[in-house]
């Protein structure tokens, strides 16, 4: 991979090769912190080296939690020099969940921002892993300061052996039992994805790009949009958390060029006041995915920002790569604004009857993919890894089909996934917290339409006889359970639940009458 000049071997190597190349043109801007190639790359060394000091060496999991941060891609680097696996974690999740996390990955070191001290100092009897904690914004009465302990290693490269099937990332996804995976993303996964993005277009930046880093972490295509802009010698603007009016601000001052937002913060942004008064005009291109958008809402965005609109198709376990629907497919005189577009260069995207066998054109089925950015596996789960891999092929439980110009469109979701302001939830998780009350007697979930977020969480409850409860009374039983994006919005009840004769709830049928009028199953 040569993109930036000089061949990409490993991801560890793109703050390398930067810093030779433009040592001092700025890599990253975080409040009131700027950051050079040259600096960026020597802390990556200070990380590493502080790893390897702390026994974090080559396989070695460490975790991270904390909102937006330059401090992030420190510990990313440093951590892709001495070879260790970053494991970001959902600051969304209840403290329960992140526990989990942290033991399935067997995280022995983690770097921890602020907002989180309270729930990680919480939980860490129940962490037996952990050996070391860091406190990224410091001020912490027994965990180390981060900058501090950054700087009391040499910045000298430990230039660690990397192969391309080396661990790069392991990022967490739902899974339909309850339980998240973890996902194993290599340094071969990412060269892919820099050839995606390369030879298709959409990646099309230069080094006099400013590029906007403002979705969590802790998702792939965060990770991902700070990690090209890194490759691309690009001046990135990381923020903290989504804030409509400071992302419109930002976009004005540091004139920023490139970003990447979900459906539901083009909302944000285009319902904020200032978005009148604010001169957008420095955008060139605008990519977003992550959840389906409503064609309308593409429109008024067209409409606002001048941009090159780029829909990016993929997910987790594709390291965020699949399918991507171009600039020029955004005229709407095309018909293919309800399109997640074509497959990616180095990715092979099929559809497949139940039978796994593949579907003529129009006809819907299971959307499988194959290629260089599919994932090593799911972590300690060969079993889920093999069923999720049948025959060579990711099946992404997404139902869709192709149009006769092989565009691809996704029509409803295999695996009852609910996907709510880009966020991933499961049923079976919501469903586990539901049951845990003494009034409910059978339950499931579902996602309904939700003009601000997509879809929205409807719990269908079945109450125990003679037992009574309020809507507002369950909604509040989940909160302190899971974590709050999952909770429902509403609440439903009724006397019994449609099942198959092998018993499995009839999803779809719970769903059928709040989808009645719309072409798709999704929003």
């Amino acid at each position: 991979m040569t993109s930036v000049g000089e061949p990409i071997h490993a991801v560890a190597d793109i703050v390398r090769v930067q810093a030779r190349m433009r040592p001092d043109c700025v890599a990253q801007v975080f409040e009131n912190r700027r950051t050079t190639y040259a600096e960026l790359d020597a802390y990556a060394s200070r990380v590493a080296q502080g790893l390897i000091a702390e026994k974090c060496g080559k396989g070695t999991r460490i975790g991270f939690i904390g909102k937006g941060s330059d401090l992030y891609f420190e510990m990313f680097y440093g951590a892709s020099k001495s070879g260790a696996v970053p494991v970001a974690i959902n600051w969304r999740l209840a403290p329960p969940e992140i526990a989990f996390i942290i033991n399935d990955a067997a995280v022995e070191l983690l770097f921890v921002g602020a907002e989180y001290y309270d729930v990680i100092e919480s939980i860490l009897p129940d962490c037996p892993s952990l050996r070391r904690v860091i406190a990224l914004d410091g001020g912490h009465k027994s965990w180390p300061d981060f900058a501090t302990w950054r700087d009391s290693f040499p910045a000298k490269d430990p230039m660690t052996d990397l192969a391309p099937d080396d661990d790069v990332i392991q990022l967490y996804t739902s899974g339909t039992t309850g339980h998240p995976k973890g996902v194993q993303l290599t340094n071969a996964n990412y060269i892919s994805i820099f050839k995606q993005g390369a030879i298709s277009g959409w990646a099309n930046w230069r080094g006099d790009d400013t590029v906007l880093v403002c979705m969590p972490l802790f998702h792939v295509a965060g990770v991902n949009i700070g990690i090209l802009g890194h490759l691309y010698g690009c001046k990135n603007i990381v923020l903290k958390d989504i804030d409509p009016k400071l992302m419109l601000k930002l976009i004005e001052k540091e004139r920023i060029t490139i970003a990447f937002i979900v459906p539901a913060v083009i909302l944000f942004l285009l319902l904020d006041p200032e978005i009148k008064t604010t001169d957008v005009t420095s955008l060139r291109q605008l990519l977003y995915g992550a959840s389906p958008i409503a064609e309308e809402l593409l429109k008024q965005a067209q409409g606002v920002f001048k941009a090159d609109f780029v829909q990016l198709y993929g997910m987790t376990e594709t390291t965020g790569g699949a399918a991507h629907l171009p600039a020029r497919a955004h005229d709407p005189a095309l018909n293919k604004l309800r399109s997640c577009g074509l497959p990616n260069p180095d990715m092979e995207i099929a559809i497949f009857d139940e039978n796994d066998q593949p579907v003529p054109v129009g006809k819907v089925g299971e959307i499988v993919i194959r290629g260089g950015s599919i994932m090593k596996g799911y972590w300690n789960r060969e079993k889920a890894t093999q069923e999720s891999m049948r025959g060579g092929w990711f099946r992404s439980g997404d139902a869709g089909y192709f149009d006769e110009d092989g565009y691809l469109f996704i029509y409803d979701r295999v695996k009852d996934m609910i996907v709510s302001g880009g966020e991933n939830i499961y049923p079976a998780e919501v469903e586990n917290a539901l049951f845990g009350h003494p009034a409910i007697a059978d339950v499931a979930v579902i996602g309904v339409p939700d003009e601000k977020w997509g879809e929205a969480v409807k719990a269908m409850v079945v109450l125990k006889a003679d037992q009574q409860v309020s809507e507002d009374e369950i909604i509040e039983f989940t909160r302190s359970r899971i974590a709050r994006y999952k909770v429902p919005k509403s609440v439903v009840f009724v006397t019994a639940l449609p099942r198959n004769p092998s018993g499995k709830i009839l999803r779809r049928e719970l769903r059928k009458p709040y989808w009645e009028g719309r072409e798709r199953m999704i929003n």
